[in-house]
């Protein structure tokens, strides 16, 4: 297919895709708050009802009741929340397949990582995600999902290792995706499988006059809040492809761990203040911790790097034409562009240093470039880029 043609359907994909998305997690987020910030026991609550809510919001007053169990009688008109989840699943795995399976070869596969096969690559994705909820939803039929604490613990560190076995398979940047891929599928699965059958069941139960069995709910309701965790740490997934010093790390896996726990810490401060416990040291240790994270992620000094103190562009530009300009040029040799990435092009001595900050965090700092190191870029030619741009750098400083 025409490059020009598969960018354009991946960029409706990819904003349906976040639209549907915040429609989703904003839903999440609000029926959270609610749950939260009910009035619970109060006199004048109507009958079955556990607690209620008073709002206001777009000049309008709102009034919101949630039953103990369920309502005497069943409305006329019930809203249901469940598309949003499925759009978000279905663009996400349209996206995956415009930009991975469609070419793995450019970013599915890095051969500095490991020689697999286009095939072999894509069934690795499709395996995860599969394997990923089935795991995950044995996990939640057992005596391990009572004790809230063990199960997350368990969930994560599983996530870690998958994680950690991905980014020695496939390329790093692939291999954060595909952890977000996983979660996504288990939350819509959860939505699928667990909470939208729990609320057919409990209407079904009414039509017949029947009292809903209250396990039900509260089946659903502990995989709407597994959910309501996992949201952070997908959300920072969704913007991890812009940010090469996550994925582009030593330790990619590691760094996909930490910020996910953080995300997790986050929503669980958001989830105690929804109930009344104002926990307000959680969120400045929060930040700590990612100032922290970003500290250990600095890229440390190379002593390689001494060893030539001035480089030109005259040296340099032989690695940039055989490296990088297959794809970064006015008209990319490479098949899958029609137009630069970013429309960066590096075919002039003022292309690369209008771009040197550019080119030295995605070829030095983090090796993110090129794109799965199609070119074979060697750790040679990296140090030449970063002795280059040193040399640069100290001319423009003067």
């Amino acid at each position: 297919m025409d490059p020009q043609v598969v960018e354009w359907i991946n960029l409706n994909v990819k904003w349906i895709h976040l639209i549907v998305g915040i429609a989703w997690i904003g839903a999440s987020f609000y029926f959270n708050w609610l749950e939260g910030n009910l009035e619970r026991n109060k006199p004048g609550l109507n009958k079955g009802v556990a607690g209620d809510l008073w709002a206001v919001h777009g000049g309008g007053f709102y009034h919101v009741e949630k039953f103990e169990n369920a309502p005497e009688k069943l409305p006329d008109i019930l809203h249901w929340f469940k598309w949003e989840a499925y759009l978000t699943w279905i663009t996400g795995f349209a996206m995956m397949i415009l930009v991975f399976y469609l070419a793995p070869s450019i970013y599915l596969i890095d051969a500095s990582v490991s020689n697999i096969s286009p095939g072999t690559a894509i069934a690795i994705s499709l395996g995860s995600m599969l394997f990923g909820w089935l795991i995950y939803d044995q996990l939640c039929k057992t005596k391990l999902s009572e004790n809230g604490m063990l199960f997350f613990w368990i969930i994560f560190l599983s996530l870690t290792l998958l994680a950690y076995v991905l980014t020695h398979l496939i390329s790093a940047k692939a291999a954060y995706i595909h952890v977000g891929a996983v979660i996504g599928t288990i939350m819509v699965a959860n939505v699928f499988f667990g909470i939208i059958p729990s609320q057919k069941k409990m209407v079904a139960a009414m039509k017949k006059g029947e009292i809903p069995d209250p396990i039900v709910g509260k089946r659903g309701f502990q995989r709407s809040l597994h959910n309501n965790y996992f949201t952070l740490p997908v959300l920072f997934i969704m913007l991890s492809g812009h940010y090469p010093l996550t994925f582009g790390s030593e330790y990619s896996w590691l760094v996909l761990a930490a910020i996910a726990l953080i995300g997790v810490f986050v929503r669980h401060y958001f989830n105690l203040k929804n109930r009344g416990q104002n926990k307000v040291w959680m969120l400045p240790l929060a930040a700590l911790l990612m100032a922290t994270l970003a500290y250990l992620t600095m890229p440390k000094s190379n002593d390689n790097s001494a060893q030539i103190t001035t480089v030109n562009y005259a040296t340099i530009a032989p690695v940039i034409e055989q490296r990088c300009m297959s794809c970064h040029a006015t008209k990319p040799t490479n098949m899958a562009f029609k137009t630069a990435p970013k429309g960066i092009v590096l075919e002039t001595k003022g292309d690369l240093e209008k771009e040197a900050d550019s080119v030295y965090a995605q070829t030095v700092t983090t090796h993110a470039m090129p794109i799965g190191n199609l070119t074979k870029m060697t750790a040679e030619e990296r140090t030449l880029l970063a002795n280059w741009y040193k040399t640069f750098k100290s001319k423009t400083s003067q």
